[in-house]
């Protein structure tokens, strides 16, 4: 292990000893239950781990909360679009119901559309939506946005670029 390395371990494991507890406790007090509270100050750590950023940080709660509330964010939104989802199967008759190992391939994709949706610029984003859940044409896509039609061909080639970068 590299010196760099080992102070970096080091600086996480002194993190985590003199601030996971209240870590816990704010992430309980926000999210009302044990379980995710715990796991979300573990994935909190696991994220300063990785991001190797642990040694810059001078307020280290407030390191703590900035790093935490992303991850929340981003647990409360994966909670909605499964429950979404899940409100949608409960309105079908139970024979066309998915099974299990289905509906969590479905959600995992449903998750990745999203992180893709989220990743794209705004603009990209509303045009790439409108071509392909709405149906609109380009000019009618250009006309919606008030953009030229050689951005709309220019955001739905950015789309579709990283929509490939995703299936590879």
């Amino acid at each position: 292990m590299s010196a760099v390395d080992s102070s970096l371990h080091d600086a996480v494991r002194h993190l985590y000893n003199d601030h996971h507890g209240w870590l816990y406790g704010w992430l309980r007090k926000r999210l009302g239950c044990a379980d995710n509270a715990a796991d979300l100050a573990q994935d909190t750590f696991a994220r300063i781990l990785a991001s190797r950023r642990v040694l810059e940080a001078r307020e280290p709660r407030a390191y703590l909360t900035t790093v935490a509330k992303g991850l929340m964010i981003n647990w409360y939104q994966r909670q909605s679009l499964e429950r979404a989802y899940l409100d949608a199967l409960a309105c079908l008759p139970e024979e066309l119901a998915p099974p299990p190992e289905q509906r969590l391939i479905v959600l995992e994709t449903l998750h990745e559309i999203d992180a893709l949706l989220a990743s794209l610029p705004d603009g990209v984003r509303s045009a790439f939506l409108l071509s392909q859940i709405e149906g609109l044409k380009y000019e009618d896509i250009a006309r919606e946005l008030g953009v030229s039609l050689g951005s709309v061909k220019r955001y739905m080639q950015q789309a579709f670029r990283q929509c490939l970068e995703l299936m590879t």
